[in-house]
């Protein structure tokens, strides 16, 4: 990549740019914060805001360049190997600092020792580690993970595992052995004892699961509006983690929209307004790839009228690039989930989880993917890029819709309306769910459907205000009502007086 590509790129996770040479701290700070994380670049003698090429003195890049080097010999534990080269763009030279990813972290300032040396790089910054990251990094060192850790207050026995036991029946159809519990390595022998790993209590429904990993949860929430404020829906999933994708995954199909596109000959082709596959992968991944020794740190899903966002606790794994969706890619976090995910077809084929992301986006123009890592998290975002004009044009059928209900709709049925009665209430039950006309009587509390909910629904057709699922075939078994956009605009007219 060349220079001038390079520096159009934000400072971030792996990237940072110095006018002059740092201070000998902050350069520290910036080695072992790279070493600790996914490695990176650090480029001296260009400006960060604004971006600017100034350049460094030539006769003084030799100096530099053993003062760095000796930086990092004096300060950083372990070894640190930099990479220093100079560069000359237009005359002017640079020095680039490259760092690989450390294979023995945890890297830290020698002269504050590990507890308050280590530094993480977060964002654009570098922050000091707490005691759990500390302790992961230590996993990362010994090539152990989180979940493959021994809980030793509890046999494994005596835990209440019947859901995730269900689930591995239906889905495996094997029932769970002793044996096959230390396969999968959910237990371990320690002095005589078998033991469960963190694994298994997170697939467990057992009370010390709370107790110990109380975040482990999903909170999902449908906001109204496209910031975060006054909740539509809510929902805390708290179940085995083996469960939770699917049960996140189904919140998120409850508030999003299906409506037919267009057909092809005969046939109609039904499309969600978001990119559902993309969204369960990344729902699946969210669970299966977290940090579960961050505490207080819970998924979170998040629908808004322009966007939908997925928040997981731990940032990306530092060998996994989502600009790179392409590339198969494969990583894991938690070495002892992961093959009881794939077990239970959760996780489908090794590596194959971004490529679907990209494929299924493929098909969603309008729909752009953003990711970030606010601070010790990673959140993808699936935002609508079309949702302003969007808008322009609800308010517009909105404004339009208020002139012909003035000129065309009986007087007694706007009144109705307003007043809460059977129209309004069936119009607001089939913009939450298409239904039959049978489920919208139950929803009414009518034992049976009456002629009165018959000549409603008709009413409520007749202008356009709801439109059946199956028009080709109105005598369907399978026939239901959704609401039209015209309906949507008539409910947020009501709302607003």
């Amino acid at each position: 990549m060349s220079i001038q590509t390079k520096i159009q790129q934000p400072e971030g996770r792996r990237l940072e740019f110095k006018e002059i040479m740092p201070t000998n701290a902050d350069l520290a700070k910036t080695i072992v914060s790279f070493a600790n994380d996914a490695g990176g670049e650090l480029y001296i003698g260009i400006k960060n805001n604004p971006r600017n090429i100034l350049g460094l003195a030539y006769n003084q890049l030799d100096i530099i360049e053993n003062q760095i080097s000796n930086i990092v010999n004096d300060q950083c534990t372990p070894t640190v190997l930099p990479e220093i080269t100079f560069i000359e763009e237009n005359g002017k030279h640079i020095i680039r600092v490259y760092i690989h990813k450390g294979s023995k972290p945890p890297y830290f300032i020698t002269s504050k020792g590990k507890e308050k040396g280590t530094f993480i790089r977060v964002g654009s910054s570098n922050r000091l580690a707490s005691t759990e990251i500390i302790q992961e990094l230590e996993r990362q060192g010994q090539h152990i993970s989180f979940d493959s850790e021994l809980y030793f207050n509890k046999n494994y026995e005596d835990l209440d595992i019947d859901s995730f036991e269900k689930v591995f029946k239906e889905k495996t159809n094997e029932i769970l052995s002793p044996q096959i519990f230390k396969k999968l390595e959910l237990v371990k022998e320690e002095q005589g004892q078998t033991l469960p790993t963190n694994a298994l209590i997170l697939l467990s429904e057992d009370k010390v699961r709370n107790q110990i990993f109380p975040n482990a949860k999903v909170e999902c929430a449908r906001f109204k509006g496209s910031i975060p404020g006054t909740f539509i829906d809510q929902k805390t999933i708290k179940t085995s983690i083996a469960l939770q994708p699917e049960q996140a995954y189904q919140f998120v199909l409850r508030h999003i929209s299906q409506g037919t596109e267009d057909y092809e000959g005969v046939y109609r082709n039904d499309r969600w307004e978001y990119p559902i596959i993309a969204i369960r992968e990344v729902i699946r991944n969210a669970v299966i790839h977290r940090d579960y020794s961050l505490t207080g740190k819970d998924i979170k899903i998040a629908i808004f009228d322009d966007k939908l966002e997925i928040t997981s606790p731990g940032k990306l794994l530092p060998t996994v690039d989502f600009n790179e969706m392409d590339a198969g890619q494969s990583d894991v976090r938690n070495k002892v989930l992961a093959p009881v995910f794939k077990r239970l077809g959760i996780i489908e084929q090794w590596g194959n989880g971004l490529q679907l992301i990209a494929d299924n986006l493929k098909e969603y123009p309008d729909i752009e993917l953003a990711w970030k890592e606010p601070g010790m998290a990673f959140r993808v975002s699936f935002v609508k890029k079309n949702y302003q004009s969007q808008l322009e044009s609800q308010l517009e059928l909105q404004q339009e819709l208020q002139q012909e209900l003035q000129q065309e709709l009986q007087q007694e049925l706007q009144q109705e309306l307003q007043q809460e009665s059977l129209y309004s209430k069936t119009l607001q039950i089939v913009a939450v769910k298409t239904s039959a006309t049978k489920e919208i009587a139950l929803a009414l509390g009518q034992k049976s459907i009456s002629g009165q909910l018959y000549q409603i629904i008709n009413q409520l057709k007749e202008s356009d205000l709801i439109a059946w699922t199956i028009p080709e075939t109105p005598k369907s078994s399978k026939q239901q009502y959704k609401i039209t956009k015209r309906g949507i605009a008539f409910l947020q007219l009501l709302s607003k007086k």
